[in-house]
């Protein structure tokens, strides 16, 4: 039988834990300041007044009354949520209290702990979260009574049915490996150079995805991108080849690229990479097929534009629905977070095809951790949910033929490949563009050069190119007589 659990509240936080919090135990939330460790508990105990569900929320350091108002403005419904405030007032320094004859802690403790046992029995909370359980450690003669009494405290709460979230502020100076120990779950929450994020270090009771998880903390509070995992998802689907709707292309490839695989189309700048793309979507939204285009360099107006020039109708797949175009700030998101925005376009609206335009752009959200891995993990996941993927690939060099200059070519199943040639007609010559096959895992392919344009009219793919060399050497050739 499967434990009961209790939402987080936090978007992608369940999904981390297999479905929340299990019931009944005791959560560490631990980070720096500036963390989120604070929103965490307001989503933690505005989830369960939302479910109808007692929350108390236990503070020592911020008032009552400044906790509502921040949370207000981040839009939590923070009225339903009883509150102990056992922060110092202003009558505290302004009083200057001290005490000559006993130590604080056995002046405050009792006094603490009958404020803590009040509460719980008047509100009977279901939901208890404690800002921050470090505030304790002052009011302890030494280690062995603070866990003692944190200990004590943990099962007062769990034997009266309430679910605790607990917030430690950790740091070189002042560690919290007792906290850890004491409690059934540990989350930590990091803030560095590449961002926000969220692990899992300590889960009793259950399975949880204990790699590293993006996060985002903003005026509305906090979201958590869990690390893609591909065997996680699929659905059935048939490899059926898929045309691009360009007959002497289509020759070339055998019929189309098979539904669920992964293409690369890899050219230098300006070659044609996205519009071949976009063709294939095309062809696509005449089946009544959803497209996707994520595009980390042009601007969503300019590859309208660039559409209609060539006489692509981008204004009605987008009306119908069968096309979307999502510009997308490579330095903004993080990698986890752009799978999010494709798994939502997938999953949530049916998407068929995905174009990543680019691979470079792409490497910039990466933001130095593994770029292989992570693309690994998206195509995989696409691969599993039978999306036909394209990734277009820009490379540097003119006249080196090479299928990647990122290491990724062993993600793709099939590899077209554009690039410029010269034409040669007696003692003038040309720059003309040519299209080919490298690979495809499915099925055979013609291995013939073609040469490739994009008019008015479209992309349009003439027959084969002969008299060519130097296709792999260095900027091919065509040389013809007058």
């Amino acid at each position: 039988m499967r434990d009961e659990r209790a939402s987080t509240g936090i978007p992608g936080l369940d999904e981390v834990l297999l479905g929340g919090f299990v019931r009944n135990q005791t959560y560490l939330i631990t980070g720096p300041a500036g963390t989120g460790k604070t929103t965490f508990g307001w989503h933690y105990l505005t989830a369960g007044v939302a479910a109808g569900e007692a929350a108390l929320y236990v503070t020592f350091s911020e008032s009552e009354e400044r906790l509502r108002a921040n949370a207000r403005k981040s839009g939590f419904a923070v009225d339903g949520v009883a509150f102990l405030d056992l922060s110092p007032s202003s009558q505290f320094f302004s009083q200057a209290e001290s005490y000559d004859i006993f130590s604080p802690d056995e002046v405050e403790r009792q006094p603490t702990t009958q404020h803590l046992v009040d509460a719980v029995e008047k509100v009977k909370p279901k939901r208890v979260f404690i800002d921050s359980m470090t505030h304790l450690r002052y009011l302890s003669a030494d280690a062995f009574q603070f866990r003692k009494q944190v200990l004590s405290f943990l099962r007062f709460l769990t034997d009266r049915g309430s679910d605790v979230v607990f917030v430690s502020e950790s740091a070189s100076d002042a560690v919290d490996d007792d906290l850890r120990f004491l409690s059934d779950g540990v989350i930590e929450l990091s803030l560095d150079l590449y961002g926000r994020s969220l692990i899992v270090k300590k889960y009793r009771g259950s399975d949880f995805r204990g790699m590293r998880h993006s996060m985002r903390l903003s005026d509305k509070g906090i979201e958590v991108f869990p690390r893609l995992l591909p065997e996680t998802h699929g659905k059935p689907f048939t490899p059926d080849a898929l045309s691009f709707g360009i007959d002497e292309l289509d020759s070339l490839l055998h019929g189309g690229l098979e539904r669920g695989t992964t293409t690369i189309l890899s050219g230098p700048s300006g070659v044609g990479k996205t519009t071949l793309g976009l063709q294939f979507m095309r062809e696509a939204a005449s089946r009544g097929e959803r497209s996707v285009v994520f595009s980390f360099e042009e601007r969503v107006e300019t590859l309208v534009q660039r559409c209609r020039n060539i006489g692509i109708p981008v204004d009605a797949m987008l009306e119908r629905g069968t096309l979307r175009i999502v510009l997308v700030e490579a330095l903004r998101f993080a990698p986890d977070e752009f799978a999010n925005l494709v798994r939502r376009e997938v999953e949530g609206q049916g998407a068929r095809i995905v174009m990543i335009d680019s691979v470079r752009g792409y490497q910039l959200s990466v933001k130095g951790e593994d770029l292989i891995s992570h693309l690994h993990a998206l195509c995989k996941y696409l691969q599993n949910m039978g999306v036909t993927t394209l990734l277009v690939n820009e490379l540097e060099s003119i006249n080196e033929f090479t299928v990647s200059e990122l290491g990724i070519s062993y993600l793709a199943d099939n590899v077209v490949f554009l690039r410029y040639l010269e034409r040669t007609f007696g003692d003038r010559v040309e720059l003309r563009k040519s299209i080919g096959v490298l690979k495809k895992r499915l099925s055979d392919f013609e291995k013939d050069l073609r040469e490739f344009s994009i008019t008015g009219d479209g992309v349009q793919i003439t027959n084969t190119l002969a008299n060519v060399r130097g296709i792999l050497s260095q900027m091919p050739q065509v040389y013809e007589s007058r």
